[in-house]
């Protein structure tokens, strides 16, 4: 599909209603807690193996190399703006990285809103990450949108608990949830996908208790001395590519190792659409991890 034929088709399928109008998005979770989505992956998955065990109630999903050859592990946080369930994308993504690079990647299926909460859910997920470190080895962490901003706090989390992840890959993170920056005004008008108002519904209510600034909830907000390296994609025509931006300038002085991808004219999350440009990210992931994972072993 063409990189202009993505955005005329959000906009006709009206992707961005939830987002933009804040009763719409206070009826979406409504709807989505009443009736929840089937999140279970794909019958067919090229290369891979999975299973799935149930853990304090979470369904906990594990994506294995056919060949039973495992180098280390990932753990993979889906987007959804914190309501959507985990969607095919999210599956096939999963399943490349696994049976590419010899991951085996962890897929957990958290609570979402109005259930789930940041506080809850980032400390179970590092807890993953550090299970899956001790039984794979090298454990890295990734997620888009929503799910970018759990990967990142869990970053954050593990670093102020004494450990470091490999590498943290993140696709158009949520990383300010306030929405504060005035950056976004402009990309608003171009934005096919996202929008303000209902963003700010979903945001407070996956804040919880917290505050909005709390790293656990926005990252932004962290401090980012020792973290991992960070690996970024964002597009133009995205309004959490601002923040993406200050991100970038937060890492490099905090002198965290960035490899920073933005493209002009793109989506949110255009490295899960089904264009040139998101099948060149999604290599550019795979050949990512494969390097980190080379480094990784040459000096175990």
């Amino acid at each position: 599909m063409s990189r202009y034929v993505i955005p005329g088709f959000l906009r006709v399928t009206r992707r961005n209603r939830n987002y933009i109008d804040a009763e719409l998005a206070r009826a979406h979770v409504r709807e989505r807690s009443l009736r929840p989505l089937a999140y279970g992956p794909p019958r067919k998955l090229r290369g891979v193996e999975v299973s799935v065990v149930h853990d304090r109630g979470w369904p906990i999903y594990t994506v294995t190399p056919s060949d039973g050859i495992s180098r280390g592990g990932l753990v993979y946080a889906h987007g959804g703006g914190w309501v959507g369930e985990i969607a095919s994308q999210h599956w096939q993504l999963a399943a490349r990285i696994a049976a590419q690079t010899h991951l085996v990647v962890t897929v957990p299926i958290y609570p979402l809103i109005p259930f789930g909460t940041a506080a809850q859910v980032i400390p179970r997920i590092a807890e993953l990450v550090t299970s899956a470190g001790e039984r794979h080895g090298p454990t890295f962490l990734a997620g888009d949108s929503a799910g970018g901003q759990i990967a990142l706090s869990t970053a954050l989390h593990l670093r102020d608990a004494g450990h470091t992840v490999p590498r943290t890959i993140l696709i158009s993170p949520a990383l300010d949830l306030t929405l504060e920056n005035p950056e976004i005004d402009a990309v608003l008008r171009r934005d096919p996908w996202l929008g303000r108002d209902g963003g700010l519904v979903f945001g407070k209510l996956w804040s919880g208790e917290l505050s909005m600034k709390d790293p656990l909830v926005s990252p932004l907000f962290g401090e980012f001395d020792g973290l991992g390296p960070i690996t970024v994609f964002t597009g133009t025509d995205d309004i959490l590519n601002p923040d993406a931006r200050l991100l970038a300038a937060k890492l490099r002085e905090a002198g965290v190792d960035l490899e920073y991808h933005e493209e002009s004219g793109l989506v949110h999350v255009y490295p899960l659409t089904p264009s040139a440009e998101g099948a060149r990210a999604r290599r550019r992931i795979i050949t990512t991890l494969r390097t980190e994972l080379d480094a990784a072993h040459s000096i175990s």
